[in-house]
């Protein structure tokens, strides 16, 4: 039910960002609400499944489960983004991002609930990669504000000579909009993201007796981080907007993809047990 309301939803978007009509684009949105309420549903009751056998852990706890949570987690910041700053156009790229999450879950990965490891036997499970999971998917968001924000800057000033793209490039929010955007969502996602790393920072001294160990996954997510602490330092002291902001952002959500998918499935270290 969820794969079949992101689908129409998405179609919706892509509609809506031709011709920009409000039943268009209420009819998007309205979809994506159904998703999401039926995505939510979907992750309790594999929660509850989890109890009912016996079990008895939140669904985050291998690439299936994240992944599906990272796809939600996208949809609900997307929604918050529409509701709070009407940034409805975003739809257009934050909704295959979703879909995206939860079809390939569903092909690739291993749906099986099974027994928790014991460095995941830890109240501090749901804390650590939900707060992770919310970052990554600001992240996400913002990267979809900084590619519309380049698409904007390159085909609508005008002078292009491709007409579609010139026309769907007037469709979209102003440039000053999709910039701001990207800066808001950053923020919101170094925070989520900064938390994340400090709450696993604890549980690592309770389940392996060090506060960090340099494993792979706790490396890269202080590549992640530096990069979007970057991002907020050239833009509070250097004014930094506009293109080079967007590319950070795209730059720092490639790495955040290669932190969160890359080392699961390429590298080895404290965190294999997150893999396939």
């Amino acid at each position: 039910m969820t794969l079949f309301f992101y689908m129409t939803a998405m179609m919706f978007f892509f509609v809506f960002a031709a011709i920009r009509k409000k039943g268009v684009g209420l009819a998007s949105i309205l979809l994506t609400y159904a998703g999401f309420t039926t995505h939510t549903c979907a992750i309790a009751l594999r929660w509850k499944e989890s109890y009912d056998i016996g079990l008895g852990h939140p669904p985050l706890t291998n690439l299936y489960e994240s992944a599906g949570f990272f796809s939600w987690a996208i949809t609900l910041l997307y929604l918050y983004m529409d509701m709070k700053y009407k940034s409805r156009i975003v739809g257009v790229f934050a909704l295959p991002l979703a879909l995206l999450g939860i079809a390939g879950a569903g092909v690739w990965l291993n749906s099986d609930i099974e027994p928790l490891v014991p460095a995941l036997k830890s109240d501090w499970l749901l804390f650590h990669v939900v707060t992770c999971l919310l970052g990554y998917a600001a992240f996400a968001i913002a990267c979809c504000a900084s590619i519309m924000y380049l698409f904007k800057a390159r085909y609508g000033a005008g002078s292009s000579s491709n007409k579609l793209f010139a026309g769907l490039a007037k469709r979209l929010p102003e440039a000053v909009e999709l910039d701001a955007l990207n800066y808001r969502t950053v923020a919101i996602g170094f925070l989520f993201l900064t938390i994340g790393i400090i709450t696993g920072s604890i549980w690592a001294h309770y389940a392996w007796g060090s506060y960090w160990s340099w494993d792979s996954k706790e490396t890269w997510s202080l590549i992640v981080w530096l990069i979007y602490a970057a991002f907020l330092h050239a833009r509070f002291t250097r004014g930094w907007e506009g293109k080079r902001a967007a590319w950070l952002s795209i730059v720092g959500f490639a790495a955040t993809l290669f932190c969160y998918l890359g080392v699961n499935l390429f590298m080895s270290g404290l965190h294999s047990y997150g893999g396939l």
